[in-house]
């Protein structure tokens, strides 16, 4: 009986173009099996298309890879916020197919993984995290092995492990019968593929350094899509000072208007509980009794009890009212002026 040709993929990064590139180089027909190692978003100009193709390309199979599994986690940093937009309603539709991911794969000439295999262990006990590159595994693989040395120094297992996840350059790396076969796409390297079976190296040459346009082309849109509103000043404060050095002039702009919102509302404070002393003031003209029935039937009750008492310091409203959002609600009950935050900013491009 004939083999399947299996075709194993590198590290796709959402470049698409360079994915059907190499389908159209390698022949690929519908009796071959596809296998990507996995981080098939993220990064690149076209995750969503990537997606797409592989969801419903019959006799595929996507492995479990690190990015796939910081947005199963929630772990979003800068480039899973990027997907997170370009999918729009399909993400909840992709975390779902996400989920259900394998974390290996093994054809009769080698077993595929997206990160590293564990030496010595059998391939059904081997860590998730190891498999997938997640910052535990490869944390415990940095305490398991001597230092500078990597996971495939140590590998000894006749049957050979295809892997991605690390660079390992233009061309791919064999060593101790493990090929390492992320050759850098979305950074403007090479999508690598490896034909089974063979061991049938096959490569295209990526068109540009697409995170490195994305990372430019996407700030601001990220920036706006943050939950500023609902987020605590603290947590603001620190991702601003966290972007600091974004210089992109759209971004920028951006950014210094959040700056400047975020001391407007806390200049809000002392003003908040002037006008909440005021307004006990006025409540308690017509008695203590006749204060506390009408006290009672506003959602700052507490702050009104606390100023009746001169109680009420600058400090509470601080530690209570966490969010934009909340000083907000509260200003626009007393009658302030609510400050407009995040800020609407006809950004510069």
């Amino acid at each position: 009986m004939k083999t399947a040709r299996h075709f194993i993929i590198g590290d796709i990064h959402g470049c698409f173009d360079e994915l059907m590139m190499l389908t159209r180089k390698i022949g690929l027909t519908d009796d071959h099996v596809l296998i990507s190692l996995g981080d098939i978003v993220d990064r690149g100009n076209k995750s969503k298309e990537v997606y797409h193709y592989f969801r419903n390309r019959p006799r595929s199979v996507v492995l479990m890879g690190n990015h796939e599994r910081k947005h199963l986690n929630g772990v979003l940093n800068y480039a899973q916020d990027i997907v997170k937009l370009q999918l729009g309603e399909e993400y909840p539709a992709f975390l779902e197919w996400a989920a259900q991911l394998p974390y290996y794969f093994e054809t009769p000439e080698a077993i595929i993984v997206h990160a590293a295999l564990e030496n010595g262990v059998p391939l059904s006990a081997q860590r998730e995290d190891v498999l997938c590159g997640a910052t535990a595994g490869e944390k415990y693989l940095e305490k398991r092995y001597p230092e500078g040395t990597y996971w495939s120094d140590h590998y000894t297992s006749e049957k050979p492990v295809i892997y991605g996840h690390h660079v390992v350059g233009d061309q791919i790396k064999v060593s101790n019968n493990t090929y390492g076969i992320d050759t850098g796409c979305c950074h403007g390297g090479y999508l690598t593929a490896i034909e089974l079976p063979g061991f049938i190296v096959h490569q295209v040459k990526c068109e540009t350094d697409y995170w490195k346009v994305a990372q430019k082309e996407w700030q601001v849109p990220v920036l706006q899509a943050k939950d500023w509103a609902g987020m605590e000043l603290t947590a603001i404060r620190r991702q601003l000072d966290k972007l600091a050095y974004i210089e992109e002039p759209a971004a920028r702009q951006y950014l210094d208007q959040l700056h400047q919102g975020l001391g407007q509302l806390e200049a809000l404070f002392p003003v908040l509980k002037e006008q909440l002393d005021a307004f006990a003031t006025r409540l308690l003209e017509n008695g203590r009794e006749a204060f506390s029935r009408e006290a009672n039937t506003y959602p700052f009750k507490t702050y009104l009890f606390k100023s009746s008492n001169h109680n009420l310091k600058v400090e509470d409203l601080q530690k209570s009212l966490l969010t934009p959002e909340k000083i907000n609600q509260l200003a626009g009950a007393l009658g302030v002026t609510p400050v407009e935050f995040p800020p609407f900013v006809n950004t510069v491009r």
